[in-house]
């Protein structure tokens, strides 16, 4: 469990747990849990979000407590995140627990909203409800780090995942890697899937393996959307990722200069993806995001690479909340180079490959010397880099390093977890979102 200075109430516990239940369901809203009680202690109501354009936690919670015929007035309601006080997809949930006579809110955390921002708790006491913040935040923010995330840094929160042999090896040198873990292991896994607004991954990783990326547990009712980080275009028409037809599939590029060498191919490459994605899109729901091709930033050159803090910024445009990348060396470490990675969640099995290839490429700082061969991508692995080939005597290409070890990035671990013969450690890189 992830260590919390604060632990929540048992109310608010409980509401947490309702909070769980929406968890890749609820996106984009936040997930959020609501439970009623009584001033005798009695549990009169609960609920959760539900998918969007559905009713929100209070609203829920309200409507279970009718179920039950139970009056609520004078009541508690136990929320994890400050009720709504904006007319969207439904109306404001400050208003209805008002206007059923609650008497109380306990909230986790405050909503960080432009269009909530303390209007719901403001609401709420106009209204002679009475209002108390703060029980059980961190257990709330855990659930709700993409929403936050989104909503105070413009942008979404990244988390890496990475299944590894004891000596940090993703696979063997001849590429074989199933399974470095245990059944457990990958179970977790695809919980995190789950969870995500959408998979990230490279064309590499496509090009070697042909995975799907797709979420597998019984009673999936949502598939998280894909993206596909790939500057040259070279994801294959028929790639079994691009078939699945129940998720949005964003494609990002870099569009080569009108007049550079394979401006023409890139055209063509475009023009084929867009035929396969494009028939997909009636298989969506009608809120989802049509598939695209995102043009986006790059470096300019013969091999425009794509902006990945840019490519951040157009998925939260999207409404994306959660990042869940799983990809190969060059994408992971271009990834962590750039600073754009909030938490890893490493899978380590026990077990000893020898060699084999790793998880994340050289990622240090780069000096300017090696920025000035830049960051090249592998042939065939598009929107991967990698390091340029090492020159020990001139230091250009060298793969980037720290200098010393009190200069590399520090994190702070979350949590550890066996599972099966392996153990999940998550880990916390930078400042967390605020709540």
């Amino acid at each position: 469990m992830p260590h919390l200075t604060t632990p929540p109430s048992p109310w608010m516990q409980r509401a947490l747990d309702q909070a769980g239940l929406a968890l890749g369901h609820s996106d984009p809203n936040p997930s959020v849990g609501a439970v009623i009680v009584s001033p005798a202690g009695a549990v009169l109501g609960e609920g959760h979000t539900q998918a969007v354009g559905g009713p929100h936690a209070e609203v829920m919670a309200l409507r279970d407590a009718a179920a039950r015929g139970h009056d609520v007035r004078g009541a508690t309601a136990y929320v994890t995140l400050e009720p709504c006080a904006h007319h969207g997809r439904t109306g404001p949930c400050c208003e209805a627990l008002s206007a059923a006579g609650i008497g109380r809110v306990v909230a986790a955390l405050r909503d960080p909203n432009p269009r909530v921002a303390g209007g719901g708790f403001a609401h709420l006491v106009a209204a002679g409800v009475q209002v108390e913040v703060g029980d059980g935040a961190e257990a709330a923010r855990e659930l709700m780090r993409g929403f936050l995330s989104r909503m105070t840094r413009g942008r979404p929160w990244v988390r890496l995942k990475v299944a590894a042999s004891l000596d940090g090896f993703t696979a063997l040198p001849n590429g074989h890697s199933q399974w470095i873990t245990g059944e457990a292991a990958r179970a977790d896994g695809q919980r995190w899937r789950q969870r995500a607004s959408c998979i990230l991954t490279g064309s590499g990783t496509l090009l070697a393996d042909d995975p799907l990326l797709n979420v597998r547990l019984p009673g999936t009712t949502r598939q998280p959307a894909l993206v596909i980080v790939d500057s040259q275009l070279r994801t294959p028409p028929t790639a079994q990722a691009l078939t699945l037809g129940q998720r949005p599939v964003w494609i990002a590029t870099a569009e080569p200069e009108l007049h550079a060498p394979g401006h023409a191919a890139w055209l063509a490459r475009q023009q084929a993806l867009r035929q396969v994605l494009m028939p997909a899109h009636g298989n969506l729901s009608p809120t989802a995001s049509p598939p695209a091709l995102l043009d986006l930033p790059h470096r300019p050159g013969p091999r425009p690479q794509v902006d990945l803090a840019a490519l951040l910024l157009a998925l939260a445009a999207r409404e994306v909340n959660e990042v869940h990348v799983e990809a190969g060396a060059g994408l992971n470490g271009a990834l962590l180079r750039a600073g754009l990675v909030d938490e890893i969640v490493a899978y380590v099995a026990p077990t000893l490959l020898g060699s084999g290839l790793g998880w994340a490429s050289a990622w240090g700082p780069v000096t300017d010397a090696q920025a000035a061969t830049s960051v090249q991508s592998a042939p065939g692995v598009a929107g991967e880099p990698t390091a340029p080939p090492r020159d020990a005597a001139s230091g250009v290409g060298q793969p980037p390093f720290f200098a010393t070890v009190s200069a590399a990035p520090r994190g702070r671990f979350l949590d550890l977890l066996p599972l099966g013969d392996d153990l999940r450690l998550r880990l916390l890189l930078g400042a967390e979102a605020p709540g």
